[in-house]
């Protein structure tokens, strides 16, 4: 399996074990009286269900771009080669107006 394959799973699965764990602790809080709301209604397991789902695909997609942002190379400061100073004078970026204004 290529490796780009094996982190993006990875890091859905992590996405949304870590939502399971967002929604139980909603629940388990009680958090704006949602335990009292969904286990008062008849389609209890649909709005759990919904509400893991939803929020896992939004950790899941924040996981994998934190992945892939720390994928990046880090630039080092010997192969930068050498600054090029330079310098403006204080008239160059300066609009002039009419004389006499």
């Amino acid at each position: 399996m290529p490796k780009l394959i094996r982190l993006y799973i990875t890091n859905v699965c992590t996405g949304f074990g870590l939502s399971a764990i967002f929604v139980g602790a909603l629940l388990w809080l009680n958090v704006a009286n949602l335990w009292v709301l969904i286990s008062g209604s008849g389609v209890a397991a649909l709005a759990v269900f919904m509400l893991w789902f939803m929020n896992g695909i939004v950790f899941a997609g924040v996981q994998f771009a934190l992945a892939v942002m720390n994928l990046a190379q880090r630039d080092d400061d010997r192969h930068r080669g050498t600054p090029i100073a330079v310098s403006f004078s204080p008239d160059s970026s300066v609009a002039r107006g009419k004389p006499g204004r």
